[in-house]
């Protein structure tokens, strides 16, 4: 059994768990919310490099052999650094504009993305390899993470204010959209609902989970053969209200084993 660390600014990284559970679903997972100090997207290179390198020594004194920074945003700003203080492996985020851009029939892809993300040097590198015939347009999907916060996934808040960050890729032709952010694609069905038919949206979660997989065997990290994942929530927050939002988030996948706060 592998044990496997997962961190994000708050519930986003649900969303890349789920999809881990599906691919590897019999090892052991050790999830950080870092809801004290959510959302991450506006906050200084330095305040998240220091939060993330806070959280991963707890992981790896809780036992994590790999860990995933299941936020773009963190991503950008420490991943880097991440890799050259610690030995265990690590994998990151990053908007998938590859597979859009192969995608798009108008020539137009969106990026939803926080205001971090959407600034940062890997996000803008991308950008640039990929944007050649494809026009990439971005927009900061302003309240979409207090929304997954507050596990408010749907109804007339939350569309207006889905709405509100969609609008402006949709008027400027984007047919394919880019969830730049873990914590988006718990909106998804109200996305799908005021995007309207047509319109394509990318999740990047299944690819990462793919991708730990791979890494995993590549460091000869062993992988249990059967049985149920063995699941920890920790939190800079309230951990009961973790559990709670992940039953909601999760539901039909395997119980928490227990729900700590670790500041």
């Amino acid at each position: 059994m592998a044990t496997i660390g997962v961190m994000d600014s708050g519930l986003g990284g649900l969303s890349v768990l789920r999809r881990m559970l599906d691919i590897l679903p019999s090892e052991r997972y050790i999830y950080y919310a870092d809801s004290a100090h959510c959302p991450y997207g506006e906050k200084s290179r330095d305040q998240i490099r220091e939060r993330c390198f806070h959280i991963v020594s707890m992981m790896i004194e809780e036992g994590a052999e790999a860990i995933v920074i299941a936020c773009n945003t963190a991503t950008s700003a420490a991943i880097a650094d991440l890799r050259s203080h610690f030995s265990v492996p690590f994998v990151g985020m990053e908007p998938a504009v590859k597979p859009a851009v192969g995608l798009t029939r108008s020539g137009v892809v969106g990026v939803l993305a926080t205001a971090g993300t959407l600034n940062g040097e890997k996000y803008l590198g991308i950008k640039n390899r990929y944007e050649g015939g494809t026009r990439i347009v971005e927009s900061v999907g302003r309240g979409f993470v207090e929304l997954v916060e507050n596990t408010c996934l749907r109804g007339e808040e939350c569309e207006r204010t889905i709405s509100q960050s969609l609008t402006p890729l949709l008027e400027q032709g984007a047919d394919t959209i880019v969830l730049g952010c873990t914590h988006y694609p718990f909106l998804m069905d109200s996305l799908k609902k005021c995007a309207g038919s047509g319109v394509e949206f990318i999740d990047p979660a299944p690819r990462v989970a793919l991708h730990l997989k791979d890494v995993l065997v590549q460091n000869n990290i062993g992988l249990a053969s059967g049985g149920e994942a063995d699941i920890s929530l920790y939190t800079s927050a309230d951990p009961e209200k973790l559990q709670k939002a992940y039953s909601t988030l999760l539901a039909g996948y395997p119980e928490v084993n227990r729900s700590e706060y670790r500041p």
